[in-house]
């Protein structure tokens, strides 16, 4: 696997972090919905800062995926995470706990393992859009299953269905910019002729909006885990299916990769319960910030390792 893809990766899961940890500040002080939420995002120089710096984060992550597989970068990003809850507790002036040391090693060993046994392979970097429609399907489908949590009369219902939606659409947005990335170099009228443009750009707006609102909600032991979770495992999952990119290994391989994976999920879960506002007070949205989260067909360039 390229070693610069994973620096990259890893860079961005970086710069993501600081991002989701001033972003959701911001957004969990406002207590305005609709509009007026968005007005006073969008005149918070704090807001705009961490923005500017999650595009920063992007690009890294869209180079990262112009040289290696989105199997190799998507699960890189999980270590956001990791980053986010030590910067969230320095910002709030709480001591790290050893649970969250001790999780952040086993996302860690997770993250090698997978990397290391399951090889992942680089498929193809642009398919025609009959190859996308199961993985839109799918995605949709997703998305609507986070509309029924957000519908749902309960109190956290809406903190994590906006986050299923925000997740689902960034992982489908990953796997567009792996496309976009190879695009680009045709011109201008190519890009503008893709509708991975257009998807890509209706995705990020929409997810963008989805995760300030989810950050709003408040509800960081549930909606901050959905999204991180949903993030890289739609983008691998459109990787394979769109992008026909593959995982090579054999029978044990396999059954190493599935621990690897489960523990990915069960550590990410663990770290943002451990990070998150469990009273009752910041649950049912006090407006004092709680311990905020950190977030045709070509053949691909990227080789196997």
């Amino acid at each position: 696997m390229p070693l610069l893809a994973v620096l990259l990766a890893i860079t961005a899961a970086l710069v993501f972090a600081v991002g989701a940890v001033a972003q959701q500040q911001e957004a969990a002080n406002i207590e305005h919905t609709g509009a007026a939420f968005v007005t006073h995002l969008l005149r918070s120089p704090r807001w705009w800062a961490a923005t500017i710096g999650d595009s920063c984060g992007y690009v890294l992550q869209a180079i990262a995926l112009g040289v290696g597989s989105i199997l190799v970068v998507q699960p890189l990003l999980i270590v956001s995470l990791v980053f986010a809850l030590p910067i969230a507790a320095r910002w709030n002036a709480r001591p790290i706990h050893r649970a969250e040391i001790g999780w952040s090693l086993v996302i860690a060993a997770a993250l090698a393992v997978f990397l290391i046994v399951g090889d992942p392979g680089a498929g193809f970097d642009t398919t025609p859009f009959r190859d996308w429609i199961p993985s839109l399907i799918g995605c949709g489908v997703l998305c609507l299953l986070g509309v029924g949590f957000i519908a749902a009369r309960v109190t956290w219902g809406r903190g994590v269905g906006l986050a299923i939606v925000a997740g689902t659409l960034f992982g489908l947005g990953s796997a567009l910019t792996k496309s976009i990335v190879h695009i680009l170099p045709n011109g201008f009228d190519a890009m503008t002729s893709s509708w991975e443009t257009y998807a890509l750009i209706a995705t990020g707006l929409v997810g963008l909006t989805c995760q300030q609102l989810a950050f709003q909600a408040g509800s960081l032991e549930i909606s901050f885990p959905a999204a991180i979770v949903l993030d890289p495992v739609v983008g691998v999952a459109v990787g394979i299916a769109a992008l026909e990119e593959r995982i090579h290994t054999d029978g044990v391989g396999w059954v190493l990769i599935g621990i690897s994976a489960a523990a990915m999920v069960v550590g990410t879960v663990a770290l943002a319960r451990s990070g998150a506002p469990t009273s009752t007070t910041q649950m049912a949205g006090d407006t004092t910030p709680p311990s905020p989260p950190p977030t045709g067909r070509r053949r691909s360039s990227g080789s196997r390792s």
